[in-house]
């Protein structure tokens, strides 16, 4: 089996601890333990998590949860290969995607449904040491898989994660139909976040910073598309903040309406601060997502239904080969204008 696993140093990449280093390996095919499953991975998405894993800069590396080497991948899909002890064969043959997060199963927030806050908790990929699906074949829990119907695909299967985090974010910001929704931020998340909003019936905007993105933004269809300075004076009945800028979750509040809905998906790589004197007088309701886990069948749906359509933010398909150049942030040589990367391994 091939794999792809950034390391803390390789030949010529400096001293033991470094990051921004790579090797595709010749590994052992997985074998599926009990109560786990093996998949064939069809398609992966290179998530802004994967890149900072390469980079250094994920704050798990400096907390204890991850270490070098590893193998990320999280965004996924795939068929079943094998099945191991305790797993209903009826598994094997189907077109899958699976949960990154993987609770204990046994504490208080696992048994409310709520694994992926699990403390104990790891993460497929990212947290804990669970390899990621960077590689020809992965080996993951089969209580963490969600079938894939036949109308939707290895790309859309490898967007469901992303997805799922998206349409949580939506349904918290919670629009009525003519409700005006702002996302700031226009990535992957914040235009999955807008299409699921746009989908619901809200008059969507979407603020961003580069005139490319905006031009995509606009290409899907958005046609309140804004910089910080042109941003109209408007009242917003909800906002959510999908970027990683430390200083947009206090822009984001300002702009809400007083009674409006406020949600942070984006994460900074320093502290962000509001001013709760201003959530509190304001009335707003604040909301925090991590994680797709309980999203996901929905965004399967919306997707099989043909009610949202991901594939434009897929700008070009590579290798394992070529993985390495993808999470050091370049785009490869003939790239559309879409945010997200994908690998066929």
């Amino acid at each position: 089996m091939v794999d792809v696993e950034p390391f803390p140093a390789a030949p010529g990449a400096g001293e033991a601890g470094d990051a921004g280093a790579y090797e595709v390996q010749e590994l052992p095919a997985p074998v599926a333990g009990p109560a786990e499953v093996v998949v064939d991975v069809e398609r992966v998405g290179v998530c802004g998590t994967d890149a900072e894993f390469f980079t250094g800069a994920m704050a798990y590396l400096h907390q204890g949860h991850s270490t070098y080497p590893m193998r990320p991948g999280h965004e996924w899909a795939g068929r079943v290969a094998a099945v191991g002890d305790g797993v209903d064969p009826a598994w094997l043959g189907r077109r899958v995607m699976g949960d990154t997060m993987l609770g204990c199963g046994s504490c208080r927030r696992c048994r409310r449904g709520r694994q992926h806050v699990c403390e104990q908790r790891r993460e497929v990929g990212i947290r804990g040491g669970v390899p990621g699906a960077l590689a020809e074949q992965l080996a993951v829990p089969a209580s963490s898989l969600h079938a894939l119907p036949d109308s939707v695909d290895a790309v859309l299967g490898a967007l469901v994660e992303p997805g799922g985090n998206a349409l949580r974010a939506a349904r918290a910001a919670a629009p009525a139909p003519g409700d005006r929704a702002l996302v700031l931020g226009p990535g992957t998340i914040g235009l999955l976040v807008a299409m699921f909003l746009r989908a619901s019936g809200a008059e969507v905007h979407l603020m961003g910073a580069t005139d490319s993105s905006l031009a995509f933004a606009r290409s899907l269809g958005f046609e309140h598309v804004w910089t910080e300075g042109s941003l109209p004076d408007v009242p917003f009945d909800a906002a959510v903040d999908a970027s990683n800028a430390a200083r947009l979750p206090d822009m984001a509040l300002d702009l809400v309406e007083p009674g409006g809905r406020l949600v942070y998906i984006g994460l900074a790589g320093e502290p962000s601060r509001i001013d709760t004197r201003a959530l509190v007088l304001k009335d707003v309701t604040a909301t925090g997502v991590l994680s797709a886990s309980l999203g996901l069948d929905a965004t399967i749906r919306a997707y099989a239904a043909g009610w949202v359509d991901p594939r434009p933010l897929v700008a070009a398909t590579v290798g394992l080969d070529e993985v390495g150049p993808v999470l050091a942030g370049e785009r490869p040589a003939g790239s559309g204008p879409g945010p997200k990367i994908h690998v066929e391994p």
